[in-house]
């Protein structure tokens, strides 16, 4: 048993058959998750909705029961070795975020980067953790062998949010002090504001600020998306706003009455006021040092020596 922000969590170190999920209905086919449960314990999780279709905990004690995959990268350079593999992109961290703390002790997710990069496969990674800075050696190499993207989710920068809603996590303006350093090595890191909580980190000015200080830290792109609340994270997130600002329930239960998504008339304003500071702000891929895919022949010797 260990202790993270006063919760008592467990881990379970367990074996896995699998390493990738095939995903369907998402910008990316396959999924890579060397943890299962998330010590961050957000109150917007969407994880929480699958949690509670697979009859698992989705309320408070989500998070006090995390799944150790310690034979992942085994079962990843298996996979990767079969013929059938057509070398698509592998998306880390749809599902439980790859650098919460567990990711210090174990290094499992680091173990799996080093299995993509001797493949020299494409990935992309969304992470809340800073965690990752540790990993930029090999960040800088994969993304010389393929098309490889980070993403740092950083919906606000007020504390008073980002406190409430995200207890676990390590404060948003350390996340884009990592960007930063990933971005200054030559790695394609951006920021994706999402989910935004209509009345709480949806307002004009509030926008602006992350824009701003996403510019600051040198992002190369920015997106911003609004959350949604399928049941199991409804519930939770719903009790958690009636504790921490009940004056906004009767907005929320009205905005979510007929589904758990907004209309695209709530959705819309919001991302079209980040995509227009973006262009404000010259929101871009600045980086100075843009890496190159190295020759074949030069990678062969890498993957050899």
């Amino acid at each position: 048993m260990f202790y993270h922000g006063g919760m008592r969590v467990e881990y379970r170190e367990e074996p896995c058959k699998v390493a990738l999920n095939r995903v369907k209905g998402m910008p990316f086919g396959w999924s890579l998750n060397p943890y299962m449960g998330c010590v961050h314990r957000c109150t917007f999780c969407y994880v929480r909705a699958f949690e509670r279709r697979a009859d698992r905990p989705s309320d408070d004690r989500y998070g006090s029961s995390i799944r150790v995959k310690i034979n992942i990268a085994e079962v990843l350079r298996a996979e990767l070795a079969r013929r059938s593999w057509a070398g698509d992109g592998v998306a880390i961290g749809a599902a439980t975020d790859p650098y919460q703390p567990a990711e210090g002790r174990y290094k499992l997710t680091r173990a799996c980067l080093d299995v993509l990069v001797r493949a020299s496969n494409p990935f992309s990674i969304i992470t809340r953790g800073p965690m990752i800075v540790r990993d930029v050696d090999l960040l800088v190499e994969a993304s010389r062998r393929a098309d490889v993207s980070v993403t740092f989710s950083v919906p606000t920068i007020d504390d008073d949010v980002w406190r409430t809603t995200e207890p676990g996590t390590a404060p948003p303006r350390q996340r884009l002090r990592a960007l930063r350093t990933l971005v200054a090595a030559g790695v394609r890191a951006s920021v994706g504001m999402a989910p935004l909580l209509p009345g709480l980190s949806d307002h004009p000015d509030s926008l602006e600020r992350v824009v701003v200080a996403a510019r600051e830290a040198g992002a190369c792109g920015i997106w911003a998306n609004l959350l949604h609340l399928q049941p199991g994270t409804r519930e939770h997130f719903l009790d958690c706003l009636a504790r921490d600002w009940p004056e906004l329930l009767p907005d929320y239960e009205r905005l979510y009455r007929a589904s758990g998504y907004l209309k695209a008339t709530d959705m819309r304003p919001a991302k079209d006021t980040v995509q227009r500071l973006a262009n404000e702000h010259g929101i871009r891929d600045r980086r100075r040092l843009k890496l190159r895919p190295r020759e074949r022949d030069e990678q062969l010797s890498l993957l050899s020596a």
